[in-house]
């Protein structure tokens, strides 16, 4: 078991370079089964989550290495399999091979999917999606049977714009003959990425980035080389740290646009923050003040994947704030080791009520989640004293040695091995 050991108060200052999105990533990754030659992915991060997603392509026959920070894939020699819990317990994105294995083999088997334990998180948007493309699907024994012989396109609409039955729904129809037309789709940037990677390599999906998704069926896709987009969660995280405790931090490499949820937030808060082309840069306030109401909402609303760091940088802003998780029933349950460190919050189903104090004390934590583990890094770098993070392979799953920026910025903080 490995601890993150904060000594807060360090000022910020810096640059910090942001390497490709995971939730770009592991889609991507899956997608690699329907190709048929190499896939050459660029500037992506090292993280327990990619790592999860390259063995489940390994077990399949496939070759999924890392070359520096490029992922080079290649599924030539790729046949389906059943995907057993050992890949799939730990990792919701493995949801994900269900619609290229349906494309290429007409054929997928998987156990229920793992993940962070912040909600509910049903599949049955997943699952509907690909019955309207006229799959047949049995669940039970912990198992999903997709049968896809009879798979044919047509109309599918989702009750939800959910952002993983948006891309399975894609990838299931990338190689059928004919068009798909998605409706009420999720429009996040991570859904354009995968639109742009199936186009570069050969295929036809157009309207990503709206509620409407057309996929026209090509005959197969060809490799190539990618550079997936940026994390915008990863920047946001660095852009939340700088807004406490940065004289000056430089957030480079990510698409301001994407991130405008949070940092009208930050600017609102009292945080001078300054854009440019790839670039963000966040002076911290001494006169934070509290965000009447922040709500989490599908994208292009604010993301509930930045909702536990801004709770954390909200317990310092004076004032009485208040966050509602419209998206994930038990995604407040970081707040308990906030409370330990002193912040006054107070949480009502998936409602928190924040009241500001001038400062929180360093105190043992531990990382419940992946997003929750970042807000106690963030709260740990502004606290008096010494705070140690326990459980942080869940901020592993989303972050590369979370640490090693905060040092290049000049925070006291290392890693420790019991």
């Amino acid at each position: 078991m490995e601890r993150i050991r904060i000594t807060g108060g360090k000022f910020l200052e810096g640059k910090v370079k942001i390497k490709g999105a995971k939730n770009a990533i592991l889609p991507i990754i899956a997608c690699c089964i329907m190709i048929k030659s190499e896939v050459i992915l660029h500037e992506c991060p090292h993280l327990a989550d990619i790592e999860s997603m390259l063995k489940i392509i390994r077990a399949g026959g496939g070759v999924a290495e890392y070359e520096g920070d490029s992922l080079v894939i290649n599924c030539k020699n790729f046949s389906p399999y059943c995907i057993d819990d050992s890949y799939t317990c730990t990792l919701r994105a493995s949801l994900f091979v269900l619609g290229p294995m349906l494309s290429a083999f007409k054929s997928a088997s998987v156990c229920y999917p793992g993940g962070c334990e912040i909600g509910l998180r049903p599949i049955d948007l997943h699952l509907s999606g690909l019955k309207s493309l006229s799959v047949n699907i049995e669940c039970g024994n912990g198992r999903i049977e997709c049968d896809g012989l009879n798979m044919k396109n047509g109309d599918v609409f989702l009750d939800f714009p959910s952002v993983g039955a948006t891309e399975n729904v894609i990838m299931a129809s990338t190689l059928l003959d004919g068009t798909t037309r998605i409706y009420n789709c999720a429009k996040e940037p991570e859904i354009c990425d995968l639109a742009n990677f199936i186009n570069v390599m050969g295929g036809k999906v157009l309207g990503a980035g709206t509620d409407r998704i057309t996929v026209e069926g090509v005959k197969s896709l060809s490799g190539g080389r990618y550079f997936p987009i940026k994390d915008r969660i990863v920047a946001g995280t660095h852009l939340i740290a700088g807004a406490l405790m940065g004289k000056e931090v430089v957030v480079d490499g990510v698409n301001p646009a994407f991130l405008i949820p949070l940092t009208e937030k930050l600017i609102g808060s009292g945080a001078k923050i300054s854009t440019e082309l790839r670039r963000i840069t966040v002076k911290n306030s001494s006169q934070r003040r509290a965000v009447k109401r922040t709500e989490t909402q599908p994208y292009p609303g604010f993301p509930t994947d930045l909702q536990p760091q801004l709770t954390a940088y909200l317990a310092q802003c004076r004032g009485c704030s208040i966050v509602v998780e419209n998206l994930f029933e038990n995604r407040f349950n970081y707040t308990l080791q906030l409370q330990k460190m002193g912040a006054d919050i107070t949480v009502r189903n998936r409602v928190a009520i924040i009241k500001g104090v001038k400062r929180l004390k360093g105190c043992e934590v531990e990382a419940k989640d992946l997003r929750g583990g970042a807000s106690l890094v963030i709260a740990g770098l502004c606290a008096e004293g010494i705070t140690e993070v326990s459980s942080v392979h869940h901020i592993d799953r989303g972050y590369e040695n979370i640490e090693n920026d905060f040092i290049m910025l000049g925070a006291q903080i290392k890693r420790l091995k019991n």
